[in-house]
Parts: structure tokens; sequence; C-alpha cells
């Protein structure tokens, strides 16, 4: 037991990650729909390159997506489409109408006795016009009636009694007005105006749409439209070998296909699918998993990028699932290309291309065509990844947005030809989809600013930020320490050149170079470099002061750039670019002054860490070489050759570099950039052989 206890513990660092693939296969399957896949591939246009297939039960062939559109569409133009008359409000309108009357004849004629007969006679043919309309109707012009001929027939509903009538029979508010005119014109003995105006003012439109009931009525008729076209028989051959898939074929292969998925979920076989998924599953992502410990043990060796890429893949394909179950035409609005630009960005192309092939061909197997999906998927990643190989500015986004929109017109314009043979077929909305997926990938630089903040990490976009010499840190730098501003960007050149050749990041160490001293910015005179008045606060101190002042820098640095939330990656540069060893200049002084005692080294120390990564090393020499190359008189090819080696073998006599992924080889190429550029900066020639 504690033999099993200790070898957790030593390994536990290896079993958490681990831990992580296994939960992300159980979420996958989780994620993936219980139900049989079909065994057969097969495309419209191509040759049926399997076994003969017989019917293996009876299935009835589904029409396409454009025969049921077609009978629809037939279909909808026998709708009828109801309205009613609205009984209630005529009545309403009539009392109105009469009072109105009552009202106006009044005010204009008075009560006089001798009037009451006209009144009568006008108020009944007043209402004898009203009801006329009425009775014939006013019908309600909806959109569905713009441009119909009279004879389109329309249901009306009275009394909840229905019935059919022609649109030509009712009146519209322009044809009953006319009416009130040519009837009250053709009429003596009326007060015309009188009549005119309270019977326009009565109008409206009693025959209204009633869209519930013909909303009803359409899914009726919808309904009746059958999705299917006869029957394949059990046993019945649906296709040879070699044979070519028509638009017919591919339609009774489909059906197949979906009669066999569905029946194979619902069946007691589910266990049996869910298994299958599991294995499937685990191979793509233990794939990965080896892929990363073998190629990329920096990857692996951190668990927060192993979170970042398996949290990419959850979602992408949680994404495309729920896409899928909502409405499979919006599958190709996904923006898929996020995820090698975000990998490609954050770590390298091979493995952005690695990861974005496990993403689709984890996706592929939900989508419906999915030879075609993984098809395009796979080159418009490539050509994403191409895009963005060196990211230095944010424009290139849109220009990976747009190669992301070409690419998949083209991939998608050259398949729907093999498969036509004209672009008379090819669909505008996938056009559009295409487009909408381009515009969401622009969401990947949002993104990566979160990750960045989440996980800890860092890009080329932050550090070209971060070196530009315009910023408020590095203004900084340069007002009050300006020696030790023009120090960093001397060994910024040196160590950026250095880490180029072996194949290190140069941008990082460039920008650690520019930061590495800021703590100097706290008391910059006592720094050979700012003093210029020939005035030493040094003199005035013992030399355990001083070397406290010097190795202070360091911790202020530090401090100083957690206060300002520089990422880590850059602090780094800070901690390490004195790695373990000793102020030597006070150190030496101190041992000289006191032969008889014992000097405490452990107070001239730098409290480290010593250098860990290519970077952090280069730095160390960069930054020793280039502070001792100022104390040369003779700055010649011999005396630099002698500093360089000088200084970097010290370094490594006093294991500096031995928690460095560095080599001898890098070490003797770092030598030789740093004497080429030294020899440049102070304008030597190479001195011939005599």
């Amino acid at each position: 037991m504690k033999k099993f206890l200790s070898n957790l513990r030593n390994h536990y660092a290896d079993i958490s990650k681990i831990s992580l693939f296994v939960v992300t296969v159980v979420l996958l399957v989780l994620i993936f729909p219980k139900e049989g896949r079909f065994k057969y591939e097969f495309r419209k246009g191509k040759p049926w390159m399997h076994q003969d297939l017989i019917a293996p039960f009876d299935f009835a062939v589904l029409k396409s997506a454009e025969e049921i559109a077609e009978e629809e569409e037939a279909v909808l133009k026998q709708l009828k489409p109801y309205f009613r008359n609205d009984l209630e409000l005529v009545k309403v309108k009539r009392e109105k109408l009469i009072q109105d009357f009552n009202s106006k004849w009044s005010s204009e004629k008075g009560d006089k006795r001798r009037f009451e007969k006209k009144k009568e006679d006008n108020l009944r043919v007043c209402l004898k016009v009203f009801d006329s309309i009425m009775q014939k109707g006013i019908i309600e012009l909806t959109p569905q009636l713009e441009g119909k001929p009279g004879e389109t027939i329309v249901n009306v509903i009275i009394n909840n009694v229905v019935s059919e009538r022609n649109l030509g029979e009712f009146f519209t508010i322009r044809s009953a007005d006319s009416f009130i005119h040519s009837f009250l014109n053709s009429t003596e003995g009326l007060e015309d105006d009188m009549l005119k105006g309270l019977l326009e003012n009565s109008l409206f439109q009693n025959i209204r749409f009633d869209p519930e009931t013909t909303e009803n009525e359409k899914k009726t008729l919808l309904n009746g439209v059958s999705l299917t076209r006869g029957m394949v028989q059990s046993g019945e051959r649906i296709i040879s070998k070699g044979e070519l898939i028509t638009p017919a074929k591919f339609q009774v292969l489909e059906s197949l296909r979906k009669d066999y998925e569905a029946n194979l979920g619902g069946s007691a076989k589910t266990i049996g699918i869910m298994i299958g998924q599991i294995i499937l599953m685990a191979v793509a992502l233990v794939a990965l998993l080896l892929f990363i410990l073998f190629f990329r043990t920096n990857v692996y060796a951190e668990g927060k990028n192993l979170v970042l890429i398996l949290m990419v893949i959850l979602f992408m394909v949680l994404v495309t699932e729920l896409t899928v179950k909502f409405n499979p035409a919006y599958v190709y609005l996904i923006p898929v290309c996020i995820v090698p630009i975000i990998i490609s960005v954050f770590y390298d192309t091979r493995l952005a291309l690695f990861v974005h092939l496990i993403v689709i061909i984890l996706t592929g197997s939900l989508v419906p065509n999915s030879f075609e999906y993984i098809f395009l998927q796979l080159f418009t990643g490539i050509i994403t990844i191409l895009s963005i190989v060196k990211l230095e500015r944010r424009s290139q986004f849109f220009f990976t947005s747009l190669m992301i929109f070409i690419s998949y017109s083209v991939i998608y314009t050259g398949m729907n030809l093999i498969e036509e043979g004209s672009v008379q077929e090819l669909k505008l909305n996938y056009f559009l989809l295409f487009g909408g997926s381009a515009v969401l990938t622009l969401f990947s630089y949002p993104i990566i600013f979160i990750f960045e903040k989440v996980f800890g990490l860092i890009t080329n976009v932050t550090l070209l930020e971060l070196s530009n010499t315009n910023n408020k840190i590095l203004r900084e730098l340069s007002l009050k320490a300006p020696g030790t501003f023009q120090h960093s960007m001397q060994m910024a050149n040196l160590a950026e050149a250095a880490t180029y050749a072996i194949g290190g990041n140069p941008l990082l160490v460039r920008t650690g170079a520019m930061y590495h001293d800021i703590g100097k910015t706290r008391d910059p005179l006592y720094f050979i470099e700012n003093q210029s008045t020939g005035v030493n606060p040094h003199d005035e101190l013992t030399y355990e002061e001083s070397a406290a002042v010097i190795i202070d820098h360091i911790v202020g640095g530090v401090e100083k750039a957690k206060k300002l939330k520089l990422p880590e990656q850059i602090i780094d540069f800070i901690r390490t670019h004195h790695g373990t060893r000793r102020a030597e200049y006070f150190y030496m002084l101190a041992k000289r002054d006191n032969i008889d005692e014992e000097v405490d080294e452990s107070i001239y120390t730098y409290p480290g860490p010593e250098p860990f990564s290519k970077e952090t090393a280069v730095l160390m020499m960069a930054d020793a070489v280039e502070a001792a190359s100022r104390t040369l008189k003779v700055p010649d090819e011999d005396s630099i050759n002698k500093l360089v080696e000088n200084i970097i073998n010290k370094q490594i006599e006093s294991r500096q570099f031995d928690n460095a992924d560095i080599t001898f080889r890098d070490i003797k190429t770092i030598k030789k950039v740093f004497k080429k550029k030294l020899m440049n900066i102070y304008h030597l020639r190479i001195e011939y052989p005599e």
C-alpha cells in the first residue's frame, strides 16, 4: 500500500493530466447522440464502391427536400384565406351612424316639424346605402390578396358558417365610396353633402382577415403532403457494385440510412453504440496525447495547456451537436477555423493542424454528408494556419477571415461541380453561411485575449505591444534610467539574434530584455550606466549595503512588473537574468578588505532562480556580455572573443544553465552570434590573416 501511495505521489502530475483526457472522453460520449451510424459511405454522382446492397427490411423512400418544397408550394396555391364578417361591429357602427345623422340634422336644420318627413326620407336612404354596403361587405386587403384577380375564391365565416365567395364580390373602401357617390347623385331630394360625409365616415372593413383559421388550414394542407414516395421491399436489390449513384438512387440510399440509424438508435444496441463511441473517442484523444507527449513536451509539461486544448475541442463538438439538433442546414455557419487559429497563436502550426484534424473528425461524425464536411474543413483549416503563421498585426485576422471565405467558396464550388456538373445548382445560402462563418472567426481575437488572462499565456501580438518603446513603462525607463534603457536596447538586439539562431522565440526574448532591468527605476543612480555627474552613491555605503541595493533591483523589478500586470513570462526574465550568481564586484572588494574574516557569500548572491528555458538562458548571457563589453578599453576582435568566451564559460562553470533546455551546440552558436554583433556595434572589420 505504501509503495502504491508512493508511486501515486511521484506520478501525480502525469495521472492528473491523463485524467483530463479521460474526463474529456466521458464528456464527449455524453455530448454525442446515442444512435448508430450507417456503415456505408456514398456520394451523389459517384459509383457505388461496396458490394451489392440488398434491402435488409421494408422501408419507405423519402422525397428529397426539393420535391417536398415543390409539393408544398403547389398545395399552398390551393389555400383559400379565411375572413370573418364582424356583425357585432356592423351593429355598433349602424347605431353610431343614426346618432351622427340626428346630431348633424339638428345642427343644420333644427327641430322644425315641417322637415320631419324630409328627415325620415334622408335617414332611410342613408341606412339603405349603409346596409347595402355592409351586406355585400368591405374586405380587408392583405398582402396575400394584392394583385389577385376578382375570381380568386376566399372563405368567409358568418356566424360560424363558412361560405366561399369571389374576391370581386366585395367592396373595397374606395369602391364603397364610389358606390355612395353614384347612389346619392342618382337620387333627388336628398341632402347629398351631409349624407356623403356621414356615410364616408362610417365606412370600415367588416370582412376581416382571420389569421388563426388561415394558419390552421395551412398546417392541415402541409400535413397532407406525403414525405415519402413508394416502398422498397425487404430483399430487394437497391444498388449494385460499380453502379452510378443517380439522384434517384441517392434518395433511396439516404432513406435507408435514416431508417437504419433510427431503428438502431432506438434498439437495445444503445449500450453497444456507447461502447463504440468510448473506444473511438479514446483512440482520437490518445493519439493527441501521444503527439503532445512525444513532440510537444513543453506543452505537456503544464496542465493548463492541456486544459485549454481539450476545452476548445469540447466546445466545438458541443456547438456542432447543438446546431445539428436545431437545424443541420446551419452547420457551415459554425466557425470551426477558430480552433487552428487559437492553437497556432498560443503554440505552433503543427499542433494546430493536429488538433484541427481531431476536431473535424469528431464533428464530422455528427453532421450529414460527413465526407464533404471533412474535406471542406480540412483544407480550409490548412489555409487558415498558413495565413496566420506569423501573427504580428491585428489586421491579419481580417485577412485570415477573407481567406476562410474564399477557401470555403472555392472548395464548395468544385465539389458541387463534381456532383451536379453545373454551376446552376450552386446555392446562394451556402455562400451566406460561409460568409457568416468567416465573420464569426473574427471573434478569435477577443477569445485569445480572454485565454491569455485566464490561462496566463502570451501571444506575439501582446509581445509586440509590450516591446513598443513608446509605451508608458519603457518611456518611464528611458527617462529615469537612460543608461539602463540603452543597455536593454543593445542586449535585446544581441539576445534576439542569438535566440533566432538556435530556434527559440526571438520576440519573447526581445521583450524580456526590454523589461529585465525595470527594477533599476527605483534607484537609477546606484547603477553605473546611469551615473553622468561623476558622483557614485556607493562611496557612502558599505559593501554589504551596496550589494543589497544592486541585488534589490531583481526583487523590486518583480514587484513593479506585478503591479503593472506584466505577463508571468516577462517577469521570468527579471527573476532569472542574474540567476544565482554573486554581485561579484562588491564581493571581491569585501574579500580584499577582510582577508582574516570569512565573508558571508549569501549576502552577495542574487536570489535566482536560474534560467529554465532557452530564452532566459540567452538573456543571461546577453546581459553579462553587453555590460562587460562597455569596459573594453580596446574593443578589437581578440578582446571581444576573449570577453565572450570568458563570461559565458564562467556562467557554465557556475552551473547556471543546468535547468535550461539548451545544448553546448546552442551555446557555441550563441557565442558566435554575440561576437559578430559586438564587432558590428564597435564597427570592427574582420582581421585578415597575413
